[in-house]
């Protein structure tokens, strides 16, 4: 009989596929905001960042290597989780443009997007997200080897 734990991993790894499909979404909006000089709540559009926590912590590190020191057995860990989407506080930059409606004294305020920083951020959740899709497929193949042996 199939113990229910071994599909451990594969839930694991689901957790990292939706948050990694989360962090590209996010990214994706930056991109497409890259220009947007004004938006409804005023001002430009400001840079957000995806928040992740491994499951079963309350998101920080020091909570993290207490839970994993104090367990009797190894260690496993539950996955991540998007904990939040929070907006890049650095400042904007400005351009100068007279012409745009948005100029103070010839100044126009630039969404706080660099378009490289994205790009490798970008190339970074595609690999962890390539990752989670590997480490997937070989715990599905382990739990089909595994039932196979009963035949």
């Amino acid at each position: 009989m199939m113990d229910f734990s071994s599909l451990n991993s594969m839930n694991i790894s689901a957790s990292g596929l939706t948050a990694q499909r989360t962090v590209m979404d996010v990214i994706a909006n930056n991109i497409a905001n890259a220009d947007t000089t004004r938006t409804p709540t005023g001002g430009p559009y400001r840079r957000e960042i995806v928040e992740l926590a491994p499951i079963g912590t309350s998101g920080n590190f020091a909570s993290a290597l207490n839970q994993a020191m104090s367990s009797q057995s190894a260690p496993v860990g539950g996955g991540v989780q998007v904990v939040g989407i929070v907006q890049d506080g650095s400042p904007f930059p400005t351009q100068y443009d007279p012409t745009s409606p948005d100029a103070v004294n010839g100044y126009v305020q630039m969404p706080n997007v660099n378009i490289s920083t994205e790009m490798v951020d970008m190339a970074a959740a595609t690999q962890a997200y390539q990752a989670n899709v590997t480490a997937f497929d070989s715990a599905k193949q382990m739990n089909v080897d595994a039932l196979s042996l009963g035949k």
